[in-house]
């Protein structure tokens, strides 16, 4: 029990360490990809079309990146272009996906008289790994998207740190003024951040529907990218803080759903169903500081 209990947590945990990560490159830049909600959605959706029509999940996947890149570069183009309110474009923009969907699912498949699905992600043991005791079988017989996240935390502390490129996203949110004067496009580097975490995001709405569950319902998603935000501000905004914020979380959810399988316990399953929620408020306000970027949520107007 205790192994298949961790094990569900690390797959859990896949979607919103995906969601937080990008979520942490693009608050870097300034810019706090409030639409991230839609974006999971619309990635989820996009995933479980193309897989269902085509019977690829590999498709399903690319599908929902190109999703999630489009609702990004809409909110990207609003509020770094245009410069708009980055909470009140990303609410208008969640409210505009979850209607989109619904309509789009009706539009495409109808009304089926029984619920329509495709088979999800396989899990896939890594040969000598997955045999070693207790360990092997929660990290090493998982599905390929958890398995990236192996990659993506070095890789994305690595960028952020020890690179140039992580310079400047991180100088582009703590200094802009000094960015642009050296002659780099703030606006681009914004723009381009929030595309590229968009179509992370989508993958990681499209976990949901093609990784986990197999099928899409406009409420599959149930805040999960809100908890991935504040997953961002609950690791200080760090690629190694994020992982530990999504292993509690994805432990909570995990938990959750294996006392709401169990039919005798005696409490109702809407304390579990919450769980992961309250966690979110109790470790928000137990936090004592936040190591904020400077410019977050504020436009950048360019020198001419």
């Amino acid at each position: 029990m205790l192994i298949n209990l961790f094990s569900r947590a690390m797959m859990m945990s896949t979607p919103l360490l995906l969601g937080s990560l990008s979520e942490v490159f693009s608050e870097r830049t300034g810019v706090m990809v409030t639409a991230i909600e839609g974006i999971f959605l619309m990635g989820a959706w996009a995933g479980f079309t193309a897989a269902y029509i085509t019977g690829s999940l590999a498709m399903g996947l690319l599908w929902a990146a190109l999703a999630g890149l489009l609702v990004a570069m809409l909110y990207a183009y609003i509020v770094v272009t245009l410069k708009q309110h980055q909470i009140v474009t990303g609410t208008a923009i969640n409210i505009l996906i979850l209607g989109l969907c619904s309509f789009l699912q009706r539009v495409v498949f109808g009304v089926p008289l029984s619920p329509l699905t495709v088979e999800p992600l396989q899990k896939i043991a890594i040969p000598l790994l997955s045999r070693i005791p207790f360990i092997g079988q929660i990290f090493f017989e998982q599905n390929i998207l958890t398995y990236s996240i192996y990659l993506l935390v070095p890789l994305g502390y690595f960028i952020l740190y020890k690179t140039s490129l992580g310079l400047v996203i991180r100088s582009t949110g703590e200094n802009p003024e000094a960015v642009d004067v050296s002659g780099i496009s703030v606006s681009r580097v914004r723009f381009v951040t929030v595309s590229v975490s968009g179509i992370i995001c989508g993958i990681a709405g499209a976990f949901y529907s093609i990784g986990y569950l197999g099928m899409f319902t406009t409420n599959m998603i149930g805040g999960r990218g809100w908890i991935a935000f504040a997953i961002c501000f609950l690791g200080n905004w760090n690629p190694i803080g994020a992982f530990i914020g999504t292993l509690i979380f994805g432990l909570a959810e995990a938990f959750a759903i294996l006392m709401q399988s169990n039919a005798s316990t005696i409490l109702p399953n809407e304390l579990f169903i919450a769980l992961p929620y309250v966690l979110t408020i109790v470790l928000t306000i137990s936090r004592r500081s936040f190591n904020v970027p400077s410019k977050l949520g504020i436009a950048y107007y360019e020198e001419n």
